[in-house]
Order: C-alpha cells, then sequence, then structure tokens
C-alpha cells in the first residue's frame, strides 16, 4: 500500500451531521474523500435522500445503522437497505446468530431485486465507547474484552457475515484468528494531533492500518477541525508511510 491513493480509499469519513444541508456541506468540502458513512442521525433526518445523493457522485456509502432486532426484522430491513446500493451495512452481533443468518440471506434478495451488487454485511463486536469497566459492570459480561469482540466477531464469521466492526485494538488478534478474507472497520481512529471525545479504544490511522484493518472510519477529527481539507491530507499523508 504504497501510494496515497490506495491509503485514502481505506478511510471512511464519518457524516456525523444532523441535516442533508450540513452533509452536502461536507461533502463538497471534500471532494477527495471518496467513501462516507452515513449513522443513525443523519439517515433518521434525510432517508435515503443523502445516499441518492452519495450515489449520483459515486461515492462509496457505509450504511451504518447497527440493526439489532428480532430476526424477521433484521431480515427485513436489510432487504430494504441492500436496494439502496450501499457498500457496507452494519448490524449488531448481539442479535444472535439467527439473525445474522438471516440477514445474509435478505441483502442478496434485496440487492438481486434491485439489480444491485449486495452490500457487505458488517457486525458490531462491541461499541467502541464501551470500557472494559462498563463491560464487566454495567453488561455483566464475565469475559475480558478483548475475548469478548474475539467470541462476537467468531460468531460474525460463522453466521456469513463478512466482517465486523472492531476497535483498533482489538484488529490485531482478529485479523490472526479470522484470517485476511474477512473485513475488519475500525472507528475510533484518533490521529496524535486529534482530540480522543468518547473513544475508549484508540490507535492512530497508521497503527491502525498496520496492525490489520481493512478501513479505518474518522469523524471528528477531519469534520469538526478548523479546515477539514487540511485534517484529510495529514491524515493522507500520515497513512502513505504504511508500507
Amino acid at each position: 500500500m504504497g501510494n496515497s491513493e490506495q491509503a485514502e480509499q481505506r478511510v471512511i469519513v464519518a457524516l456525523d451531521v444532523p441535516d442533508e444541508q450540513s452533509a452536502i456541506a461536507l461533502i463538497d468540502q471534500l471532494p477527495q474523500v471518496n467513501f462516507w458513512k452515513v449513522g443513525l442521525e443523519l439517515f433518521t433526518s434525510t432517508g435515503p435522500k443523502i445516499l441518492e445523493e452519495l450515489k449520483s457522485r459515486q461515492k462509496r456509502i457505509f450504511l451504518d445503522l447497527k440493526f439489532d432486532d428480532i430476526p424477521n426484522t433484521v431480515a427485513g430491513a436489510c432487504r430494504s437497505a441492500a436496494r439502496y446500493g450501499v457498500d457496507l451495512l452494519t448490524i449488531h452481533a448481539t442479535a444472535g446468530r439467527d439473525a445474522l443468518k438471516a440477514a445474509t440471506e435478505a441483502a442478496q434478495e434485496g440487492a438481486a431485486k434491485a439489480g444491485v451488487q449486495p452490500p457487505k454485511l458488517i457486525a458490531i463486536t462491541l461499541l467502541t465507547s464501551i470500557s472494559a469497566r462498563q463491560l464487566a459492570f454495567d453488561l455483566k459480561i464475565p469475559l475480558e474484552l478483548p475475548e469478548y469482540a474475539l467470541e462476537m466477531a467468531l460468531l460474525a464469521q460463522e453466521s456469513g457475515m463478512d466482517g465486523v466492526v472492531c476497535s483498533p485494538q482489538e484488529v490485531a488478534q482478529l485479523r490472526q484468528t479470522c484470517g485476511d478474507d474477512f473485513l475488519l472497520v475500525c472507528p475510533g481512529v484518533r490521529p496524535t494531533w486529534a482530540d480522543k471525545g468518547d473513544q475508549q479504544r484508540s490507535l492512530t490511522p497508521a497503527q491502525a492500518i498496520i496492525a490489520g484493518a481493512d478501513y479505518l472510519v474518522i469523524g471528528r477529527p477531519i469534520t469538526t477541525a478548523t479546515e477539514p481539507e487540511l485534517a484529510w491530507k495529514r491524515i493522507s499523508e500520515e497513512l502513505t508511510t504504511v508500507a
């Protein structure tokens, strides 16, 4: 991954803004960005309009709605979401094996019906805002955090998911265990010069790629920077150093 073009393809910028107008302003400001994440706030505000806007600009889309419901509902949601022709779609691993299997089948159906490529389905192992202490004391899960993330990743892989979302700190172990063909998407990545915010388990972009991440999701370090273009450029340059 020597040159910046390749490095830049691996950064997904989070459109964590409240409305369509702010989203379009940001997309216009960062024309070099090829891959955008649409999450709950923006999708709830705009619906599929923002996806159509991104598609019309030939952008790749990570639709991060983190479905977590009974298998029938998860399947229905994936069937609908797959019709938009998005590239990545998320489901909580904790929805369970049946929901994850149903999701895979439904996404293929929805995409086939719409004549588009099916999205890659990515399971959430554990939200990156959850600390080891919260996992034990609030969620009452008796496993160590890295072990829990690994168990969720293995459940996802066995259920036919294409990959998982994990924090940068779990990525090396998951890459080793799940192999090279399993997509690892890392949010909570923070350049050394950026504010950590509510991310508990962070690495720099270059460290996360070296550890084995396929994609990095970066939001606030770019989107809330005084000069987003400069922040994007700095991150891209940092990644060109990763051989």
